[in-house]
């Protein structure tokens, strides 16, 4: 086991949040395939995500069945999971970076890797704070059936980052948000992720309705795919979650420019943050 007070993980999180507050600017999400275009290519993509101005890195675990995710998503998972990739080869992704970068970094995946990870939740969730992982989403993992994750997380200060959508009434929100750890992610939209040419209209009614009920930082992702709409999402939320948007940078280059081509994207991002 690991340390269970001001554990490695979380403190990456709430370190990337503050800076991206002193600097007065959003903090920058950035979610990545591991495995996408292949799996050479996950570290240099990686570090060009940082190098663009990326505060916290989302590692997707490739998975068959990515109900949340659009066509972005689910066609490099796809390609990811023909080259084998699997949740050991995520952690060993997670366990290079943090190394080089300290970067602060999430596996988002969907609940059957974690379940299936040999030596269980315990076992993953030991090998994953020592690699340096700060927390994981799970998006088809409901906050009420979680008791069983978070028995395994918690011991290990690792954060499980819940997603909550626009349509999630009140009472909910008064009941779950106040125990979250890390960060809140609110989605955008009432749908999958994928680069979108608007946000939805009730964003910012519904960030402040989450606001109610926690002092963490607040995350938007889904959709989010332009500086026009980082900027939009300024004075409003505390960070952005950028994935789809980011994968298509990635495919719309050459392969051996597909690095700076990340690092372009994100830093246009990165800049349409600040203040």
């Amino acid at each position: 086991m690991t340390i269970s007070t001001a554990p490695t993980g979380t403190a990456r999180i709430a370190r990337a949040f503050a800076r991206a507050r002193a600097e007065r600017r959003l903090a920058l999400v950035v979610y990545l395939t591991v495995g996408y275009p292949d799996k050479a290519a996950t570290g240099g993509l990686l570090r060009a995500a940082l190098d663009g101005g990326a505060d916290v890195l989302e590692l997707g675990v490739p998975f068959s069945d990515p109900l949340a995710d659009g066509a972005t998503v689910q066609r490099a998972s796809e390609i990811a999971l023909r080259q084998r990739v699997s949740l050991t080869d995520c952690l060993a992704e997670a366990t290079t970076i943090v190394r080089e970068r300290d970067a602060a970094v999430l596996l988002m995946g969907y609940a059957n890797p974690f379940l299936s990870y040999r030596g269980g939740l315990s076992g993953f969730a030991s090998d994953a704070a020592r690699a340096g992982v700060a927390g994981i989403i799970v998006p088809d993992l409901p906050s009420e059936e979680s008791a069983e994750f978070d028995a395994a997380l918690d011991p290990e200060g690792l954060a499980r980052i819940d997603l909550y959508a626009p349509t999630t009434p009140d009472d909910r929100l008064a009941r779950l948000v106040p125990a979250a750890r890390g960060f809140v992610y609110c989605v955008s939209l009432a749908g999958v992720t994928g680069a979108r040419r608007a946000l939805g209209a009730d964003v910012a009614t519904f960030v402040a309705r989450v606001r109610r009920h926690t002092a963490l930082p607040i995350a938007v992702g889904f959709g989010i795919s332009t500086a026009e709409h980082v900027g939009s999402l300024r004075g409003v939320a505390d960070a952005v979650v950028v994935g789809s948007a980011a994968l298509d940078a990635v495919s719309g280059a050459p392969a051996d420019g597909r690095p700076e081509a990340l690092r372009a994207f994100v830093s246009t991002l990165a800049a349409a943050g600040k203040s």
